[in-house]
């Protein structure tokens, strides 16, 4: 077993220790009624896109979500909240210090206590118990989620992290469908917070697999993303499957999964298992994906 098989399959007893530390971590975390932006780079600027919009759906109070490179200087935030797997990502860290330097409270989440973050925000919550041995994001962006998710309380129409752990027990062990593991492209999909991590999953495949993805928000597919679908090729939704969606997919020739039931975050543990099945199947090793590092640290 690869370590990112072997991690992908810890993240049900993760989430449930990110939501009791969650339940004891108060200094930092966002409070209702304040507005807020959430950042980092490539897999955890996705988690914060996705806890952006369960923000919202919470009702505490506008929420955006960038990459850590095209944060817009310009707005006024009462609280920034950085996702940094790392502690090292260079785009991150400027952003930190030039938001300390307008006086923006921030807070950050972070696998490694012994990076540069611990200086640079004003709170950090430290999650090394989800840190990863592999490149490739699994457990720590996830966890990094759930430990956010479950400081909202509760969601409408979203089910706790403990729920969601539950789900993801059945998406470690479940096999996958023969159809999603012999097609040749995926396109991932998802509604509200779901649409972030169809854009993880999209990346996961593209990372470990170095597999034809691409994602969308769900009701954008049949505004031209559906034309890429057809025999041995899969529509993948997250959530709640749109009405008439199924049809349009069997229509054209394409091969649809969808766990409407299941959790979106569990979902997603589907999709990684799929890229590392991929990488394995094409002779790659999923631990050291081609032209990828740990962390991005630019040269000054």
């Amino acid at each position: 077993m690869s370590r990112t098989a072997a991690e992908i399959a810890t993240q049900p007893a993760c989430w449930r220790r990110a939501a009791e530390a969650a339940a004891s971590f108060a200094e930092g975390l966002p409070r209702p009624g304040e507005r807020v932006a959430v950042t980092g780079c490539g897999t955890s600027w996705f988690m914060a896109i996705a806890y952006a919009a369960l923000r919202e759906v919470a009702g505490h109070g506008e929420t955006d979500a960038f990459a850590a490179s095209e944060f817009p200087s310009s707005r006024a935030y009462d609280r920034v909240v950085a996702i940094t797997r790392s502690g090292t990502t260079t785009e991150v860290l400027r952003l930190l210090d030039e938001l300390r330097g307008r006086g923006v409270a921030t807070l950050a989440l972070t696998a490694d206590p012994r990076t540069p973050v611990m200086g640079a925000a004003d709170a950090v919550a430290v999650l090394d118990w989800a840190d990863e041995e592999s490149v490739v994001q699994t457990r720590f962006a996830t966890t990094a989620l759930a430990f956010l998710r479950a400081g909202l309380g509760d969601v409408p129409g979203v089910k706790p992290v403990g729920e969601a752990a539950v789900d993801a027990e059945l998406a470690v062990t479940e096999p996958l469908p023969e159809a999603v593991l012999a097609a040749e492209q995926w396109t991932f999909l998802g509604r509200g917070w779901a649409y972030g991590l169809a854009l993880e999953a999209g990346l996961k495949m593209r990372e470990a697999a170095g597999a034809w993805t691409e994602a969308y928000p769900a009701m954008e597919y049949r505004h031209g993303p559906i034309a890429i679908t057809g025999p041995g090729r899969v529509a993948w939704v997250f959530g709640a499957l749109p009405e008439g969606l199924a049809a349009e997919v069997a229509r054209v020739g394409g091969t649809l999964h969808a766990h409407a039931t299941a959790d979106p975050m569990a979902d997603l543990i589907r999709a990684q298992r799929l890229a590392v099945a991929l990488a394995e199947a094409k002779g790659y090793d999923p631990d050291r994906p081609r032209n990828l590092t740990r962390s991005v640290i630019l040269t000054p």
